[in-house]
Parts: structure tokens; C-alpha cells; sequence
């Protein structure tokens, strides 16, 4: 018999007290007087058991929010916008601020839930990317060439040029054929209206450089006169030029959303829609701010009047300690980059005590750092031997 009916039946047939009750069934006796007021109140459902659930659940994302990021995703998706939680996240606090607004992991578990996401389990997780960034506005700018298609299937460039700490998108033109002639009247476009820029970052494209053939064009020319510094990096990596490509990324995806222009002219005037979409009413998420929002809150870098350190490339192989080492004013130092990168094969790109260490093959930066007047390699193995040679000394017998 369910022990709540025995200590009630025993009370009320008149068998014992409530205090007897209390010592016979080993309980208190509060708790005798709160089962016969509720068997007074609700009879025998009194002795089952009552649910633990809560009333409510403070924390739980409402209703109508849950209602409306799909809503809100669908939305996005339509006008060939980017649809992600970080995005709905800002849509729903711009347009909604009145209401509770939901984590980002919140808002990735409700997509996930309502199919609306693929999962991507062998994407490359974050953590192992070494990300940089100019420290303000002007400091890079990166450049690069894609192509778009008009309704008659005709292929034109597009080239942009992209501020690397904002994600500004500075200049975005559409023309036949990209040509350093391109580069060279775009770049110097963009300087005239945002002033010229710390450095550049393109890819290793002939309309960008020619070191490579042994020579020095028109684009490099112009940045050698305006004392602007020019890095190059392997072409399609994320992990190099990535702000401009997936700002191209995002652009085509916009592009692609609206009936094909027929003509470079109509193309150009929806870039240029696009660009004011992209700067002034998309809210990046790196920057928790519109793109031109965070161009324009800092101060510009510009580029460097001091003449050009000279600048020294050494090719190496990274050991199986996963270290490489240089040499510097006499003395060797010993560079940690990593075991995942062991026998990878190299370029030290030394520019006094500024180090950029670049995988040889993809262009990937694998480590950018400064120098530090720190004991080198000849200096440890100094110490190594004093202090064995003072052990010796202080040794019974010697």
C-alpha cells in the first residue's frame, strides 16, 4: 500500500495521532499535517505523487522569437544576403530591440532544428587558423580580381578594393578585362577619396607583380612613388587574402539574387547598390558594426615617409621539432612554428627584426612576430656548459 494512504488511513480511522503517525512512519510531523490537508482538498490523487516541472521557464527563448528567425533567415536567404546566426542575431536587435534577444548558439540550435542548417563536421574548425588584422583603418588594403556573368553569358571582371581592419569595400568596378591599367586607375581613384593606404595585399596575379619575371610593373612602380608597402600572397587562400574573397563571396551571392544585367552598365549600377548594402546596412560580424562604421571611428594610418628597411628572403625547411633558425647580428636563434608544420618548406621574409614566416607552397602565413633581444641558441648552450662546469667543480673529489 503506497506509504502516503497508510499514514492518512491510520490518522482518520481514529488507529493513531498524528504524532504517532509521524514517529511510527519515521517522517515529520509537518509533513503528516500537509498529506491530510491535501487528502481533504483533492481526495485520493492526493497519494501520487505531485510533477516537479516548473511553472514557467524563465529562460526560454520565446515563442514568437522562435517563430520569426526562420522567418528572418528565409528573408535574408531571398535577397541573397548572408543568413547565419550572427546575422539574424543583429537583425533581430536592430528591428526588434524590445524583445529578448537570444544567443548566437541559441539561434544556431533553432536552425539546426528546423532543418534549416547542414552540418559540416569536417569543416576546418577555427581555432587552428592564425588570424591578422590591420590595427586601423588604412593600414591594408586588399585587392583581387573575379569574374561575373551577363545575361548573354558574356564573362567581365570585377575588381574590388577591400580596407583589411573594417572590411570596408572601398572601390567595386566591373569592366571588360582587368589589366594593370586597371589597377593602377582604381587604386589611384580610391587613394584620391580615402587617402592612400599603409600597404597593399593582392595575390601574385601579373596585373599585380612582376618579381616574379624578373621585372617591376606599372602598379608596383606606383606604390614604390606614394612609399606604399606591397605584400603578396598565394592566390584562392582563405588564409591569406580571405577578407576580399569572401567579401567576393557575398557579393556574387547578391548579385546572383537579381535578374542578370544585360549590359557592363547595369552590372556596374548594381554593384554599386551593393556596396552601399554592404557597407552601411550589413553589420559584419568581426566588427560587431557596419563596415564603414568602423572605417570611420579611427584614425587613418597612412603610408611610412622613413626610407624602406631592406628587406632579405631565405628559403628553409622547418625540422621535425617543428622549428627553423635564423641568424641575426651574429647570433643564431632558434624559431618555434610548430610540429603540424615539420618539414614544411619555408620562406623567412626578414625585415630587420620583423620575422614573417610563410609556408612556400600554399602562401599561408604561419607565423608574423618581432624579434625579441632574447638568449639565442649559442647563448644557451654558453649557459649549458657554465653551469656543468661549476657542477663539476663543486663535485666531492674534484
Amino acid at each position: 500500500m503506497n506509504l502516503r494512504r497508510q499514514i492518512v488511513r491510520a490518522v482518520t480511522t481514529g488507529t493513531m495521532t498524528q504524532a504517532q503517525a509521524a514517529r511510527a512512519y519515521r517522517v515529520s510531523p509537518a509533513i503528516v499535517s500537509k498529506l491530510l490537508r491535501q487528502w481533504a482538498l483533492e481526495g485520493d490523487d492526493a497519494f501520487h505523487p505531485k510533477s516537479r516541472r516548473p511553472n514557467s521557464h524563465p529562460a526560454t527563448t520565446p515563442a514568437e522569437t522562435v517563430e520569426r528567425i526562420p522567418a528572418i533567415r528565409t528573408q535574408l536567404i531571398e535577397q541573397g544576403l548572408d543568413a547565419g546566426p550572427a546575422t539574424i542575431l543583429e537583425h533581430l536587435r536592430t528591428h526588434h530591440p524590445e524583445q529578448t534577444l537570444p544567443s548566437r548558439a541559441t539561434i544556431a540550435r533553432i536552425l539546426s532544428r528546423e532543418g534549416l542548417v547542414k552540418a559540416q563536421p569536417k569543416k576546418r574548425p577555427k581555432s587552428s587558423l592564425r588570424r591578422f588584422e590591420a590595427s586601423l583603418p588604412n593600414g591594408c588594403w586588399q585587392s583581387d580580381v573575379t569574374h561575373l556573368r551577363l545575361a548573354n553569358s558574356t564573362t567581365v571582371d570585377v575588381i574590388t578594393w577591400l580596407d583589411d581592419h573594417s572590411r570596408a569595400c572601398l572601390h567595386i568596378s566591373a569592366v571588360e578585362s582587368a589589366t594593370v591599367n586597371t589597377v593602377v586607375s582604381t587604386l589611384t581613384r580610391t587613394a584620391r577619396t580615402h587617402g592612400w593606404p599603409a600597404a597593399t595585399l593582392t595575390d601574385n596575379g601579373a596585373i599585380y607583380t612582376s618579381r616574379y619575371r624578373g621585372g617591376i610593373n606599372r602598379f608596383e612602380k606606383l606604390l614604390r612613388a606614394h612609399h606604399v608597402e606591397q605584400r603578396n600572397g598565394a592566390g584562392n587562400h582563405p588564409q591569406t587574402q580571405g577578407k576580399v574573397e569572401r567579401f567576393q563571396q557575398t557579393m556574387k551571392k547578391w548579385v546572383e539574387h537579381r535578374p542578370a544585367p544585360a549590359t557592363l552598365e547595369e552590372l556596374q549600377t548594381l554593384l554599386d547598390k551593393f556596396q552601399v548594402v554592404y557597407n552601411t546596412e550589413r553589420v559584419h560580424s568581426a566588427k560587431r558594426s557596419t563596415p564603414w562604421a568602423a572605417y570611420i571611428r579611427a584614425p587613418k594610418d597612412t603610408p611610412s615617409t622613413e626610407p624602406p628597411e631592406p628587406v632579405r628572403f631565405r628559403a628553409d625547411r622547418i625540422d621535425k621539432q617543428g622549428k627553423v633558425t635564423l641568424r641575426y647580428d651574429t647570433r643564431l636563434y632558434s624559431i618555434g612554428v610548430g610540429r603540424t608544420h615539420a618539414r614544411t618548406r619555408v620562406v623567412l621574409i626578414i625585415k630587420d627584426r620583423h620575422i614573417i614566416i610563410v609556408n612556400k607552397t600554399t602562401g599561408e602565413v604561419l607565423k608574423d612576430f618581432g624579434l625579441k633581444a632574447k638568449k639565442c641558441v649559442r647563448d644557451r648552450a654558453l649557459a649549458r656548459t657554465t653551469t656543468e662546469q661549476q657542477a663539476n667543480r663543486l663535485a666531492p673529489g674534484a
